[in-house]
């Protein structure tokens, strides 16, 4: 008996296959990388910038966060596994508040302001969609080994 599939069971398989909504890690572990560097540069942003005390505190306690929880995505993508959909919900809800957060404190410049509002609004926006598309994706297929 051959092990060799059927033209029948490999158009079973493909139909199968294409049923799977599969997630390219590649591409997200990139938007996971923009969001982290983003993080980074609010951090860095007030001292770029004139700033008032809580524009420093703000900008750094987000950006750190952000830093993090982009970086965590990051880290798992780079090791085949899907990433966190809370993670990036809590990533969004942070670039949601850079971005509102120059309306609600003092910043100690419109430069500052300027770059916290499109800043929060990258990671929002790129958070947003990998929350969506890590929750809506199959585990990816672990890598064959050469046994």
């Amino acid at each position: 008996m051959s092990n060799t599939p059927t033209a029948n069971q490999r158009d079973q398989t493909a139909e199968t296959d294409q049923s799977h909504d599969t997630l390219n890690t590649d591409v997200m572990q990139w938007l996971s990388a923009i969001a982290a560097l983003i993080g980074l540069y609010l951090v860095a942003s007030p001292f770029i910038f004139e700033a008032t005390e809580t524009a420093i505190w703000n900008n750094t306690l987000v950006g750190t966060a952000i830093f993090l929880l982009g970086g965590y995505n990051f880290y798992r993508l780079s090791k085949d596994r899907l990433g966190s959909g809370g993670i990036a919900v809590l990533a969004a809800l942070l670039g949601l508040w850079a971005l509102v957060s120059p309306y609600v404190i003092e910043m100690g410049s419109t430069e500052l302001a300027t770059s916290t509002v499109i800043s929060g609004l990258i990671v929002a926006v790129l958070s947003a969609y990998s929350a969506y598309a890590n929750n809506k994706a199959d585990m990816p297929e672990p890598p064959l080994s050469a046994a």
